[in-house]
């Protein structure tokens, strides 16, 4: 039989999403209800790495007891009230290494080897008297998550990323809003690339997974759209641009683009430092596509990165649903001793996965059943059997 449950831990980490607060206040409430403490660990994983236990002041910094009170509100704005950070506490370089768990008789300023500071986060959990812990992220903030269920501490993850890639679930908190802000910008934009008689490209968040430019380009019925998982032919894109601005009486087409797409034959855009995970940022394939598409039609181009837009503002409502349902099942999990689990969903319904799971693979679009390689669209061939969010 596992330990007794009596104080819960809860953090977000990696990028911020509409329905986060949503999630949080969810679980409070659920845990509290049942008798249990609450802490948030502000900054996500980060927290946990810079919390100085020999300094009597710093828990204020970096934890934060939730109760009904603190959290009533929440819900109804954006982001995360915890704050996030994009912290491995498993690979640390030696520069961004917490100065109190610097040894300066083993520092080396050559050695630029990552430092594993777990066994630092081990004893946090344990001082701070935190008897399991529920991890909201994506992907790298739950493979941290794992990490630490490998360790043997109780753990539970939620996953949450609006480019909904974390794999073993349908659904990650997250995915719902962020096409839906893309789809009304993308709407509005119409205005523009019809006033002006012009080629629109829309550049969308994405890494990896193009399921993003995908759904949105699907819903807002843009003429093409290209996904992270399919290079693409500039000179190809072009034509078939054309063809679209001539067939549309407005004169112009519009189209979509994942940041982490790829021209044949060239490479991701890249750039600055890598974070905690090995990633360096992305941005920018949908201005050098724009530049191609002009040099190849010698049309006029409008370029816009919807960014950051995407996860702002509050949640819509299929996020609150999943959110606040995702908070639910995740504190009935740690209320019950069945940690080391993710919640998921599957074909539309509630479920849990082993937590080894998002580990073991990597979610990308269908590309067979979903997208038409050659005509750079959505092909959605049958909806007969088909999820709500078609994946």
């Amino acid at each position: 039989m596992g330990r007794e449950i009596k104080r819960i831990g809860i953090l977000t980490g990696g990028g911020d999403v509409p329905g986060l607060n949503a999630c949080i206040k969810a679980a409070v409430f659920h845990a509290t209800e049942a008798g249990r403490e609450v802490i948030g660990i502000r900054r996500g994983w980060g927290g946990l790495l810079n919390l100085d236990l020999e300094d009597p002041t710093a828990n204020s910094e970096w934890v934060l007891p939730l109760d009904r009170s603190n959290t009533r509100t929440i819900d109804r704005f954006g982001g995360t009230f915890l704050h996030t950070s994009r912290t491995n506490p498993g690979r640390v370089p030696p520069d961004k290494a917490p100065t109190f768990l610097r040894d300066p008789e083993e520092a080396d300023p050559e050695d630029e080897q990552p430092l594993d500071f777990t066994p630092h986060v081990l004893e946090v959990l344990e001082k701070l008297e935190i008897d399991a812990l529920i991890a909201i992220g994506g992907d790298d903030t739950l493979s941290y998550a794992h990490r630490l269920h490998q360790e043997g501490f109780p753990v539970v993850a939620i996953p949450k990323t609006m480019d909904n890639d974390v794999f073993g679930t349908d659904y990650c908190i997250g995915f719902s809003t962020a096409v839906s802000r893309s789809v009304e910008f993308i709407t509005n934009l119409r205005t523009s690339a019809g006033s002006h008689e012009r080629i629109c490209i829309v550049e969308l968040f994405g890494r990896n997974s193009g399921e993003t430019s995908l759904i949105t380009a699907y819903l807002a019925g843009v003429d093409r759209a290209v996904i992270s998982e399919v290079h693409f032919d500039p000179e190809r894109l072009a034509a078939l641009l054309m063809e679209d601005k001539r067939a549309n009486p407005s004169s112009y087409a519009i189209m979509t683009i994942s940041e982490g797409a790829q021209m044949v034959g060239g490479k991701i855009v890249e750039y600055g430092q890598a974070d905690a995970y090995g990633h360096r940022k992305l941005g920018g394939i949908g201005a050098i596509t724009g530049d191609a598409i002009k040099r190849i039609t010698h049309q006029n181009i409008i370029y816009q990165q919807v960014a950051y837009l995407m996860r702002s503002g509050e949640p819509d409502a299929l996020d609150r649903m999943v959110a606040i349902s995702y908070g639910n099942l995740a504190t009935d999990l740690v209320l019950s001793g069945q940690t080391g689990h993710m919640t998921a969903l599957h074909s539309g319904r509630y479920s849990t996965v082993p937590i080894d799971t998002i580990m073991e693979g990597i979610k990308r679009v269908d590309v067979d059943e979903l997208y038409d390689i050659e005509r750079y669209r959505p092909k959605i061939q049958t909806m007969l059997g088909k999820p709500m969010f078609l994946y």
